[in-house]
């Protein structure tokens, strides 16, 4: 059975509604004096719970400053963050660890799996960090929804890299988190494999309800998302539903 035909599974509760992350008037600065660069320099803006959203913009334009704030990964110059409600800009490092890996899943470009570990291991190993024990049906649903339940022994040196960035999703789906935060998730992939991964993180907020923030270059990759936020210098300066591939890259054209 190919991964387009096999079915995420549900969640064994039903997603609440409302909003998932929220940042308010937030600014990155680095540097000071006249080598200051400001890489974000106001954004205020919400991700409902159960939408897919990507976020583009020119080089420079803050992109992955942005999602790395939301996640916890960087602080603002100024302005806060909430993750389910909760206020992060000003949590201790352990604070910010042990949200992590309650509320966030991240899936990246570069797989970051460890080589000497199984798929299955790789999936597991979040878990295993908090002390937590994988749910064996849920993991087993995970594995045959991502097409590897017979490839769980493998290690990433014998998986493609289309199988790579499946256990990667599989293991950002295993904590059933709040949010997953995606950079460049097919970056890395040819045009067919990387249609198979979209597909696979679209159908995890359609059948899962899972909430997805996306950044990414790739205009065909934006077009499977719900919402697309443009940046531009810095700041949000469009934020669109329902736009078509080409679309995109018309927008995309005038920001560059």
């Amino acid at each position: 059975m190919s991964i387009s035909e096999t079915q995420i599974p549900s969640a064994p509760a039903a997603a609440d509604s409302g909003t998932v992350v929220a940042a308010q008037d937030v600014t990155r600065r680095y540097g000071e004096g006249d080598a200051a660069v400001d890489a974000l320099r106001g954004v205020t803006i919400d991700f409902p719970r159960g939408q897919f959203t990507a976020v583009m913009g020119p080089s420079g334009s803050g992109k992955s400053t942005l999602m790395h704030i939301l996640a916890g990964l960087d602080v603002p110059t100024t302005g806060s963050v909430e993750i389910d409600g909760v206020e992060i800009t000003r949590m201790k490092d352990k604070q910010l660890t042990l949200m992590r890996r309650e509320k966030i899943g991240f899936v990246f470009q570069s797989f970051n799996l460890l080589p000497m570990l199984s798929a299955e291991e790789n999936i597991d190993l979040p878990l295993t960090i908090a002390g937590r024990n994988p749910e064996g049906t849920w993991k087993e649903s995970l594995l045959k929804a991502v097409g590897l339940d017979t490839r769980r022994k493998h290690k990433p040196s014998e998986l493609s890299g289309g199988q790579q960035q499946r256990v990667a999703i599989a293991r950002a789906l295993a904590s059933r988190p709040t949010v997953i935060f995606a950079d460049e998730p097919t970056g890395n992939l040819d045009s067919r494999t990387s249609g198979e991964i979209l597909d696979l993180l679209r159908r995890s907020v359609d059948e899962f309800g899972q909430t997805i923030v996306m950044v990414t270059h790739d205009a065909r990759a934006a077009g499977v998302a719900d919402r697309v936020l443009f940046l531009q210098d810095g700041l949000v300066v469009r934020d669109e539903r329902g736009l078509t591939t080409g679309a995109i890259h018309d927008i995309m054209g005038t920001l560059e």
